[in-house]
């Protein structure tokens, strides 16, 4: 608390300071759901026109074009941003709840007396920590998360509330799109998804729900595959169905900040913008490959934050979030935190040591264990499979739609796919891209002695990292590894 007063008296004392007083600076966080980074216009989408109010808030403030989330699943990489800690140290491995005593930002923030809520994802955000949201809205009462009309309303709401207390705010406000059931269903699709998936009424309702329509719906005509993925038709029609739903994620963007303009809080307001992962397809979400955790981060701070500005040069990471959000504040770091903050980077100058970020997988929703390791720069990702050893199958949720179905059939009579399929299901330990030469992530070179120096470089970095915070998998890496790290 007492950082926070020393910001408030340099900023009335020092003439010229670019900040604000800790008192009237507000926090507003919105997070897209299974949002690929290539799939918002300002960041180089090859489809035309996905993402007008995402590129608009972009022009206002500094995006990042090396911003990674921690682990590339829905609530694991929510209790990173809570809390600034690696999974393995905050006990949320996966679907898990974060260990008592571990404290959280929004429990943090109420405490030092801003008025806090939140909208969607209520389920995924702290759960277990039912004090930490003076306000909330759950997904349901958003049509599931997807009616731009209803967070409009509910945003309006909060700002009101928020008014009367006289507090500042820290309102975090979570699409459900573009996760799937994407957009804009066909029946055929319908009947697909419903057969791969457990049968059950829930799931039928779910996958024949009628959810609001996106501004503009997207034909398989008019999209681009990802790289990573087969050009195939049916892949081609769930990612239309992807873009209408990103589309609609937008639509939300651009009605809560048209709220935050109407109440007035527009320019005393810190807004952030971040999607929790990748794309819901095999090779994205759920995985530590780059276009699995490479996200937009987009950062708009009035007063602070010249508009349009591209940040290239460092990369930042969801365990960070916490860490930057209290610095701004003035408010003291909470305990423990593994992640630190990107401030400096914020007000235009240098940082040291942002020159890597380390991402990881341990649990999915499913209870199974994947332990994957990874460490990305600019150019380079090296990746650890753990669990990887020529007999084990991955599984994930990503392969329940439309995709990876017809990358099974097609495999049958295509040896590129089949490979595909097979790398998918089975990895191998250590893989090593160069993301400038192949980014999508489609020729491990891990074997190629021309890399070898680079790739040994990143295997010590990575082990270190891990020591460093007291990784459970290290002595499995320094095993696995052995022949890298010799």
């Amino acid at each position: 608390m007492k950082s926070r007063w020393i910001l408030a008296w340099l900023c009335m004392a020092v003439p010229g300071l670019a900040c604000m007083a800790a008192d009237h600076l507000n926090v507003l966080f919105i997070t897209v759901d299974d949002m690929n980074r290539d799939s918002v216009g300002v960041y180089g989408a090859m489809v035309p026109d996905t993402t007008p109010n995402i590129d608009r808030l972009a022009s206002q403030g500094r995006r990042f074009e090396h911003a990674h989330v921690t682990v590339a699943i829905c609530q694991p990489t929510r209790a990173v941003w809570m809390t600034g800690r690696y999974p393995h140290n905050s006990g949320a491995l996966g679907f898990d709840e974060i260990r008592a005593g571990v404290p959280t930002l929004p429990e943090t923030l109420r405490r030092n007396g801003f008025y806090t809520g939140i909208l969607g994802k209520t389920d995924h955000v702290v759960p277990s920590r039912k004090n930490a949201f003076e306000y909330r809205r759950q997904r349901e009462e958003m049509l599931y998360g997807r009616s731009a009309d209803l967070y409009g309303r509910f945003v309006a709401e909060f700002l009101r509330h928020a008014k009367r207390s006289d507090r500042p705010f820290f309102l975090m406000v979570n699409t459900a799109d573009p996760h799937r059931p994407f957009d804009t269903l066909t029946p055929a699709a319908q009947r697909t998804l419903i057969e791969v998936e457990p049968a059950t009424s829930e799931k039928k309702a779910w996958y024949s729900r009628e959810f609001p329509a996106p501004s503009r719906i997207y034909q398989p005509d008019e999209i681009v595959v990802p790289g990573f993925l087969p050009d195939l038709p049916e892949i081609r029609e769930e990612i239309a169905m992807y873009y209408s739903s990103v589309r609609r994620a937008d639509d939300v963007v651009g009605r809560v900040l048209d709220a935050l303009k109407a109440a007035g809080f527009a320019d005393n307001t810190l807004v952030m913008l971040k999607s929790d992962h990748g794309i819901a397809v095999p090779f994205a979400k759920t995985n530590v490959w780059r276009h699995s955790t490479l996200t937009p981060w987009i950062v708009r701070w009035p007063g602070v934050i010249k508009p349009g500005i591209h940040e290239t040069e460092h990369l930042v990471a969801g365990v960070d979030f916490a860490p930057t959000i209290l610095e701004i504040l003035g408010i003291d770091a909470m305990q423990g935190m593994d992640g630190r903050s990107f401030l400096p980077v914020l007000q235009g100058r240098k940082q040291d040591g942002r020159e890597f970020v380390y991402t990881q997988i341990n649990t999915l929703v499913t209870g199974a264990s994947y332990t994957m390791r990874s460490i990305q720069g600019k150019r380079f990702g090296l990746i650890w499979n753990a669990w990887s050893d020529g007999a084990t199958v991955f599984s994930n949720e990503s392969m329940k739609g439309l995709t990876w179905n017809a990358m099974v059939s097609a495999a049958e009579s295509d040896p590129t796919v089949a490979a595909r399929v097979q790398h998918f299901q089975y990895r191998v330990p250590l893989e090593f891209y160069d993301y400038a030469q192949d980014p999508d992530a489609l020729d491990n070179r891990i074997h190629d002695p021309q890399a070898r120096e680079t790739i040994q470089a990143l295997a010590l970095r990575l082990g270190e990292f891990m020591r460093s915070t007291s990784d459970f998998a290290l002595p499995a890496y320094e095993r696995g590894a052995g022949e890298i790290l010799r």
